[in-house]
Formats: C-alpha cells, sequence, structure tokens
C-alpha cells in the first residue's frame, strides 16, 4: 500500500492510500478520454496536427495522441508536480520547455480513470474562464 497527498488549486490536501498489483494494468481508452474532455461545458474537438485537442473558449486544455496512447494535460506547475508525484511513469512532464510551462504527458494504459479525471478537471479548471470552472473547484 502507498500513500500519496494531493493538494488540489484551493489548497485542500487529501491523503490517498493505493494498492498496487503486479498483475493488475489499468486501461482507458481513447473514447473514454474524448467522453470526460467533452463532458465538461462549452467544451470542443479540432484537430491540432495529428492530435484530437479539447479546447475550452479556444484554449487548448488537453491533446490526445490516439497512436502513442497518450493524452498531454495543460497544467500550472504545482498542479503538475502533485500529478507526478502519483507515479512519475504514468505522468510526467513533457520534456523540453513545454514541461517546464506545465505540459503533462499521462500515459492512458497506466492511469486510474480516476485519476485521469481529476488531471482533466484540473486543467480544464486552469484554462476555463473563472465562470465556467467555478462549478468545479471545491468550495
Amino acid at each position: 500500500m502507498q500513500s500519496f497527498q494531493y493538494s488540489n488549486r484551493e489548497g485542500v490536501i487529501s491523503n490517498i492510500k493505493i494498492r498496487f498489483t503486479d498483475n493488475f494494468v489499468f486501461m482507458v481508452s481513447n473514447e473514454t478520454v474524448r467522453k470526460l474532455a467533452l463532458s465538461f461545458p462549452e467544451t470542443d474537438e479540432h484537430p491540432h496536427f495529428h492530435l484530437k485537442a479539447f479546447r475550452v473558449k479556444k484554449k487548448i486544455f488537453a491533446t490526445l495522441d490516439e497512436e502513442k496512447n497518450r493524452l498531454m494535460v495543460k497544467l500550472n506547475l504545482t498542479d503538475q508536480s502533485v500529478f507526478c508525484d502519483y507515479d512519475p511513469v504514468i505522468i510526467y512532464p513533457v520534456p523540453g520547455g513545454w514541461g517546464r510551462q506545465g505540459s503533462t504527458f499521462i500515459e492512458l494504459s497506466k492511469i486510474k480513470r480516476a485519476m485521469l479525471k481529476d488531471a482533466l478537471t484540473t486543467a480544464y479548471c486552469n484554462n476555463a474562464p473563472p465562470k465556467l470552472s467555478k462549478g468545479y473547484l471545491p468550495k
């Protein structure tokens, strides 16, 4: 059993305990990612080079690489640090300058759906206007 601390944008800290087993692999499909990303208000999907981009008010908050089964989410540096602490093999900064600005890769073949939803929600809230994101932030 591994224990992690998770802190959201408002500083609320939660302790998470996770049991990892060698014979259990998590998998989130590209269709699940698409449904989760498009579930947020005023979100749409557009091509972005060879990727699928999810935008709110014309701002990209996530891109999906279907060939590599990987998602990129745009986080702030604090959120990036928290999510990468979960497991740096599953969630890690994009190499180079984009990663130093908060762009973060998520390996969909290894992530739990709940953690993916948290990361997508955080990316959405970081990029959406306050009027849209306020319903997703803790009170």
